[in-house]
């Protein structure tokens, strides 16, 4: 006896879609809150008879817990502390306050971008890239999906060029490029560019061969094959792929940002740690991911508006 699983209601849904985000929020306060959770270590509120102990430095518990019974044995005035965590796990309120502070603090240096111009810097650079990837990945991986000969022409090279590290091409995109935003771009666009033509090339060959056979019978010829049965067959596909694929754009920004001149959000995450102002680091990662899954939500809202009939754009 089979038992088939019942679709969500968009109730459940949504509900279950909230707490994939409250989980971890929860975990992360428990860790922040509950001292006896972890907390390894003590922020100095008062150095008593250790001169060394800084107030408001932090050590760890087993060297503040022998300094205070040193003391204590001396018969001198132990340390006072409380438990925390390390400097580079801050609560979340602390983060949730970078996050609007972020936005409205002008910058430490008179000539250095705000936040928000650093934000957009890096946005520009990925869609840039992913735009001229797509140009060339999609045309590519559809002949390539659709064609043996061209199949067998072009994904042996791609194959092997994409195990290459795309950041080993660093300083040779600065070197031809300069060093400006060109090099940010080539570098996702080739840690980008090899994986979209095998993806779609291989969505592209999933088209239902029903389909390309009926068109056959009607008198379509292979070029009106691919325009009028296999394209359309396989856009859906393509689209949520695409969708995957800008994900993986993300993550080569940071490693593209540290080429030649250091801009963008890169340029941001990266002073404010140098200066250990951890939360933030944490706000600056949490913009870019709720940038990141805005950018697919609307993605699939326009997939569902534009191909209706093919249920698995979703």
């Amino acid at each position: 006896m089979s038992y088939a699983a019942k679709p969500l209601t968009p109730k459940s849904k949504l509900l279950l879609g909230f707490g994939s985000f409250l989980i971890p929020i929860l975990i992360w306060c428990a860790v922040s809150y509950l001292p006896f959770i972890w907390h390894p270590q003590v922020q100095i509120t008062q150095s008593g008879s250790v001169a060394y102990l800084q107030t408001g430095s932090r050590v760890d518990k087993a060297v503040f817990y022998a300094e205070a019974q040193n003391a204590v044995n001396a018969g001198a005035e132990p340390p006072q502390g409380k438990l925390v965590n390390p400097i580079y796990l801050p609560a979340p309120h602390e983060v949730a306050k970078a996050l609007v502070t972020a936005f409205i603090t002008p910058p430490a240096q008179p000539d250095a971008p705000w936040f928000h111009q650093s934000l957009w810097h890096s946005i520009k650079i990925v869609f840039t890239a992913f735009f001229i990837a797509s140009l060339i990945g999609i045309p590519l991986g559809i002949l390539c999906g659709f064609s043996q000969k061209i199949s067998q022409l072009t994904e042996p090279f791609v194959e092997f060029f994409r195990y290459l590290p795309a950041p080993a091409f660093g300083a040779l995109a600065v070197a031809i490029l300069g060093i400006n935003d060109a090099p940010k771009i080539a570098i996702i666009v080739v840690g980008t560019l090899f994986q979209q033509i095998l993806i779609i090339a291989n969505t592209t060959r999933m088209v239902d061969r029903g389909l390309i056979e009926a068109g056959y019978t009607l008198g379509t010829n292979k070029l009106k094959s691919l325009f009028n049965v296999v394209i359309p067959a396989a856009l859906p596909d393509i689209y949520r792929d695409l969708r995957v694929l800008l994900g993986w754009a993300w993550t080569y920004l940071i490693v593209s940002e540290l080429i030649g001149t250091t801009t963008g959000i890169t340029w941001f995450i990266t002073q404010q740690a140098r200066y250990q102002n951890f939360d933030n680091v944490y706000a600056a990662i949490l913009i870019i991911g709720v940038i990141g899954l805005v950018c697919d939500v609307i993605l699939m809202k326009l997939g569902e508006h534009f191909f209706k009939w093919k249920a698995g754009a979703k």
